[in-house]
């Protein structure tokens, strides 16, 4: 019995004619769609009460989902869902030199939690935001309060 083994030239032929057999059945396959915000998020709605109603969303890419959002003065109920499965996460506004929210902001967040607070939206203009624990990492957002 003899062992047959193939040479160098040959394994090499045999794996550039698999990735070719793999990339032609890929032909055609659609790319999956670009990541979008999950329904609902970051709508503003108006409470049965009358309060605005915000929802956002935090997860372990240290992004608020959306960033951004805008509210007419008034109150605003502002609700921050965790989905992260490990990383901690807060809710600060950060900019001393407009008037800020009373109260507003959510120390602590763990994974899986949520939190709502509410405030008075005040003066208009641009409200940043920023979880204080990823900072460093981007993880900032905007309240427009509109005019």
């Amino acid at each position: 019995m003899t062992e047959r083994t193939s040479s160098p030239p040959a394994k090499k032929a045999a794996v550039i004619a698999a990735a070719m057999v793999v990339l032609v059945g890929c032909e055609g396959e659609e790319p999956p769609p670009p990541a979008s915000t999950p329904e609902g998020l970051g709508e503003v709605t108006i409470g049965a009460d009358g309060v605005q109603e915000v929802t956002l969303q935090t997860q372990d890419d240290y992004l608020f989902t959306p960033a951004t959002f805008t509210v007419a003065p008034g109150p605003v109920r502002l609700t921050l869902v965790n989905v992260a499965e490990q990383m901690t996460h807060n809710l600060e506004f950060t900019d001393d030199e407009l008037p800020q929210p009373v109260d507003a902001g959510i120390p602590v967040l763990a994974p899986g939690e949520e939190k709502t607070i509410e405030f008075e939206a005040t003066a208009p203009g641009d409200y940043p935001f920023t979880c204080t624990f990823h900072l460093q990492l981007g993880q900032v957002g905007t309240m427009t309060v509109s005019g």
